[in-house]
């Protein structure tokens, strides 16, 4: 199968330069809807979908392949090479934003610059780190997905969304998370969140942007400055935005902080 059949690549806009968005857990390219027409104007604009989600093809979802992030990233590699990205910017959301940076260390050149919204590098705490949960929690957490994916959807999407004020936001999440193949859904929670992938951080030679939401119950504001203090050449931005998914709920400041970040 081809690659963009396989994760249903989209590409719109002529502009010289390229940015590659990354949708994280389960979610789809769709999330991005309020994003990408800010940017199709002035940029090439290229969305996907991750093996597994949304349109791309389930068929090509291998367990020891995705086994890792680096499975994803190879994925993303993949896209790069099939339309010849060269100097593009990447932007990832959550899990994403690792994958990105995983694959701009395998492929110097293929990215100019990273946009990272709400990334973590490991979401367990580890001595001094604070990833946001305890080793218990995040056993406990895939152990209620393992058992009932439904009602971890249905009682996780409000927590990871936030803004409890617009009901609507986490009613999206949650049929997103609902509509992923329930199997496929405990392998990548189970990856993602026992990943670590802080040894990475420091191999980044791009300019980032760390976008780092309000009262996000995945990736807290502690994760944001440990990445700002180990990523070489990267600024942290303290959104007003709160939640996990500013992209949904705050695609304005998103857009406003993206920009901000690529004229300067």
């Amino acid at each position: 199968m081809s690659v963009m059949s396989r994760n249903n690549v989209k590409v719109q806009g002529s502009g010289p330069q390229t940015i590659l968005f990354a949708h994280g857990f389960g979610c789809d390219q769709n999330m991005w809807r309020y994003v990408v027409p800010h940017f199709d104007k002035q940029y090439t604009v290229v969305t996907f979908d991750h093996v597994g989600a949304g349109g791309s093809d389930l068929s090509a979802y291998n367990f020891d392949k995705y086994g890792t992030l680096d499975g994803y990233a190879s994925d993303i590699l993949e896209i790069g090479q099939e339309l010849g990205l060269s100097g593009a910017i990447f932007v990832g959301h959550s899990v994403s934003a690792m994958m990105g940076v995983l694959a701009s260390i395998r492929a110097p050149g293929m990215f100019s610059k990273l946009v990272l919204v709400g990334p973590s590098p490991r979401y367990i705490d580890d001595g001094d780190y604070v990833g946001g949960f305890t080793k218990e929690q995040v056993v406990e957490l895939l152990d209620f997905l393992d058992s009932n994916h439904m009602g971890w959807s249905q009682a996780m999407a409000p927590a990871i969304m936030g803004n409890a004020e617009r009901p609507e936001l986490a009613e999206e999440l949650t049929n997103s998370f609902c509509k992923t193949d329930p199997e496929i859904a405990k392998h990548f929670a189970r990856v993602t969140f026992t990943s670590d992938n802080r040894a990475d951080l420091d191999k980044v030679k791009v300019p980032s942007l760390i976008l780092q939401c309000a009262q996000d119950v995945i990736a807290p504001e502690a994760v944001g400055h440990f990445l700002n203090g180990r990523m070489p050449d990267s600024k942290l931005v303290l959104m007003k935005a709160t939640g996990h998914c500013p992209n949904l709920s705050h695609p304005q400041e998103t857009v406003a902080s993206i920009r901000s970040f690529l004229d300067a």
